[in-house]
């Protein structure tokens, strides 16, 4: 993969921080950085997966009503197979 560089300004204080934790690591400042970003990135990715399935238990009624499906009380909690999600003509996602 290829490496873009970057030019970080930051305070001593916070540099130094850097060093010492990338050097207790045993990892490059840049290293360090790079797992500091993608774990923040991962964190919130899951924050978005919760509020969302948090969102669709609360409204799984709502949208049972609407569209007309079957909110079984495992729906969101597998993977939905043929018979569970049935083939409705006219509706998204279908031909």
């Amino acid at each position: 993969m290829a490496k873009t560089q970057l030019n970080v300004r930051v305070d001593e204080a916070t540099a130094e921080a850097a060093r010492e934790r990338a050097l207790q690591r045993g990892v490059s400042v840049n290293r360090y950085i790079e797992e500091l970003v993608l774990k923040d990135a991962g964190e919130v990715g899951q924050t978005f997966v919760e509020a969302a399935a948090d969102f669709m238990r609360q409204y799984e009624r709502v949208f049972a009503e609407e569209f007309g499906l079957d909110p079984g009380p495992d729906r969101l909690r597998s993977a939905p197979d043929q018979e569970a999600a049935p083939h409705r003509e006219g509706q998204p996602g279908t031909t």
